[in-house]
């Protein structure tokens, strides 16, 4: 084990088991109990969580949050059944009596397995284990959503109303299984978001929005950083107040790298889930080893990327994250898996068991999600187009995972017209099937650009922060509804 992997573990067991006189070989002895039932497996997740959130608008802070949360999950699986009960108070009395429930899902006596001594697992060291919420103080915090909207009302005169958010959040995560494996990770993360509105001489308002983060402190967020988010909230919302109304009908798209791959995360990502493919509802369930998009598209989705919000050294199952190839060169190679869909489907974990507390189950989650980058210029593929739309920004968007049919609205879009980006538009949106649009890609840029950090998958009730990424891409043949 490394040095590094070995600190993390000893802050997690100062943290979240010796101020409750518990120790590892504590968790030894509940498993011991759960396994005196016929279960095939049982872990149990500690976490304690530190987070915080302010928002500022008309130039006062106008609301403010700050949370701690602690407890421990304990889970049984036997066959396909699983049993779990939480408990947010972390005591000896409470982890024997979450024992005594999960082990009810299994007929006591049948197998009496012993308990594995629990060893250390290895994981990543993918970003420092810092503390947010104390790199700043209050005052600090405050200044620093000041200085964001003071960037934004200074790009354009036409800025009446500007919304700055800032977030953090410290977690320490501890994870012992009846295999032996015990890890743990402490997780920093911290996100700003500021929204523009505008106004012009008629009166008409539109609003830009941008953000960022990742796995640091607020250090991150300098000057540059900053300007360059009010920059492009207050760009997004002035294009949008010049915009034409959008047509609609059956055209090219052109996506544009970077944060557009929230299309790939929700349209494809999801379907490639394990848990859906192994309950076959997955439009790409029974589908490994074909062709499932045009020659030169690959996805993958990399848990190991320094520094990303979708990043993990470790998923919530203490498994290492990893990078997973999915789809390449159009043929479907695998799905995400957690622990226990992978065994149930006789394959690996690939390490994206992900839960968002200790109160919720794991499920197969993406981390970072991304096409990789083919050889065409962005501007080849713009002067590709006779006529199109440019979609250079996604707002909301729905999807069925049964068939991958999506609708998604554009909040940054323009036409293209010969070859040139000409007018804005608004009001667009992209109707389609994910599967049948990744069939219809014909140009794959060589610009693979990630989010810059704001990403947040919903799933089962549970939200997990992740990140999407993509090169510009020409879809042909898509559905565009418009207000033209």
């Amino acid at each position: 084990m490394t040095a590094k992997a070995q600190s993390l573990l000893v802050q997690a067991q100062k943290t979240l088991l010796t101020p409750y006189g518990l120790d590892v070989a504590d968790l030894t002895k509940v498993f011991g109990m759960i396994m005196a039932h016929d279960v095939d497996y049982a872990d149990l997740y500690f976490q304690y969580s530190r987070s915080e959130a302010w928002s500022l608008e008309e130039g006062i802070v106008k609301s403010g949050s700050f949370n701690i949360d602690e407890g421990v999950g304990v889970r049984a699986i036997s066959g396909e059944k699983t049993a779990f009960a939480y408990s947010d108070d972390i005591s000896h009395l409470a982890l024997g009596d979450a024992a005594k429930a999960v082990r009810a899902i299994a007929a006591a006596g049948q197998r009496r397995s012993k308990a594995v001594p629990l060893k250390k697992k290895v994981g990543h060291t993918l970003y420092v284990p810092l503390d947010p919420l104390n790199s700043l103080d209050a005052t600090a915090k405050v200044k620093l959503l000041e200085r964001l909207e003071s960037y934004a009302r200074a790009e354009d005169p036409r800025v009446t109303q500007v919304m700055a958010h800032i977030a953090g959040e410290y977690e320490v995560v501890l994870v012992a299984g009846s295999d032996g494996r015990l890890a743990a990770d402490i997780r920093p993360l911290v996100r700003v978001s500021i929204t523009a509105i505008v106004e012009g001489i008629d009166g008409k308002r539109e609003q830009g929005s941008s953000g960022g983060g990742g796995r640091t402190d607020y250090s991150y967020f300098s000057d540059a950083v900053l300007r360059g988010y009010a920059r492009e909230a207050v760009h997004q919302a002035v294009t949008n107040l010049d915009a034409q109304p959008a047509p609609a009908g059956t055209m090219t798209v052109v996506l544009g790298s970077g944060w557009p791959g929230i299309l790939l995360h929700e349209a494809v990502g999801h379907g490639l889930e394990g848990d859906f493919n192994r309950k076959g509802s997955s439009t790409f369930a029974g589908r490994v080893g074909t062709r499932v998009a045009s020659k030169g598209v690959t996805v993958v989705d990399d848990g190991t990327l320094d520094g990303r919000r979708g990043s993990l050294n470790i998923d919530d199952e203490g498994n290492p994250t990893q990078r997973t190839v999915l789809i390449e060169d159009g043929i479907l190679k695998g799905y995400i898996q957690d622990s226990m869909n992978a065994g149930l489907m006789g394959v690996a974990s690939t390490g994206n068991g992900r839960r968002e507390s200790f109160a919720h189950l794991p499920l197969p989650r993406m981390t970072n999600t991304m096409m990789l980058a083919g050889d065409k210029s962005p501007e080849e593929i713009i002067k590709s187009v006779k006529k199109g739309i440019y979609a250079v920004n996604f707002g909301g968007g729905q999807v069925d995972i049964t068939n991958g049919k999506f609708v998604f609205s554009m909040s940054e879009a323009y036409m293209i017209e010969n070859g040139k980006v000409t007018c804005p538009v608004k009001g667009a949106t992209l109707i389609g099937s994910g599967p049948e649009a990744m069939n219809q890609v014909s140009m794959i840029g060589n610009d693979l650009r990630l989010d810059p950090g704001v990403g947040t998958c919903g799933k089962d009730g549970q939200s997990v922060p992740v990140g999407v990424g993509q090169p510009t891409l020409r879809i042909d043949g898509l559905t565009v509804g418009g207000t033209a």
